[in-house]
């Protein structure tokens, strides 16, 4: 059984720290300058996922988002159709985030278990790095919007764990399983729910219990 080398899982870490947002952009100041085309966008998902990073933050409301970003709500409906139309923007993120990280561990490793172990780290330092995508994540922030959202986040952790699936099949043949499908298949429904639990704690926890506590020894416990 094989684990994560300690300096490869700091370089994912790296990885998945990368900002939403270009740096410098803010969404609030005097004396700001006029936002180039496409920069206002962002910068209402930045403020978005700010106000989610904060502790107990309730419901967000599109009057409380443009109070942040000191415009109007008409300003933000210029950018997105809909409240719902920002969350999506969010998810892209994350979609785009966690599968580009997720795909270049299954160029670079062979090792089925290794594969699988690198996608949940991935997973997991991306939801510390990025705690107002967190509670977007575990569907938090998303109980009062439309359902549409709920739905496309469940998708990402069906698509999670079908990449997990497709990691460990192989690996399963390879140890001589007799049911290397079914193997594969509760391995990777293991490590789903693991993943999902650790991130549900790390929100509910007002982001104190960290993710990725114990992670090297938790990974070794469930993939051999």
């Amino acid at each position: 059984m094989s684990s994560i080398p300690e300096n490869q899982a700091e370089d994912t870490a790296a990885d998945a720290a990368v900002a939403a947002v270009p740096a410098g952009a803010t969404g609030t100041g005097g004396g700001r300058k006029r936002p180039k085309p496409g920069e206002r966008r962002v910068q209402i998902l930045q403020t978005l996922a700010a106000m989610l990073e904060q502790p107990g933050a309730e419901r967000i409301t599109t009057a409380a988002l443009a109070a942040k970003l000191d415009v109007s709500e008409a300003a933000l409906y210029r950018h997105f159709a809909s409240k719902a139309q920002m969350f999506e923007g969010l998810i892209e993120f994350i979609e785009q985030s966690v599968f580009t990280l997720a795909n270049q561990i299954g160029e670079r490793e062979t090792v089925g278990q290794v594969q699988a172990q690198k996608v949940v780290t991935v997973l997991l330092q991306f939801g510390e790095k990025n705690p107002g995508m967190t509670r977007v994540m575990v569907g938090d922030a998303l109980v009062f919007e439309n359902d549409r959202l709920v739905t496309r986040m469940n998708q990402f952790f069906d698509r999670i764990e079908s990449q997990l699936r497709q990691c460990l099949r192989g690996a399963a043949e390879l140890a001589g399983s007799v049911t290397p499908t079914v193997d594969a298949n509760a391995q990777a429904s293991v490590l789903t729910s693991f993943a999902v639990g650790r991130l549900q704690r790390y929100a509910r926890s007002g982001f104190k219990r960290m993710p990725t506590e114990h992670l090297d020894a938790a990974l070794r416990l469930m993939v051999a």
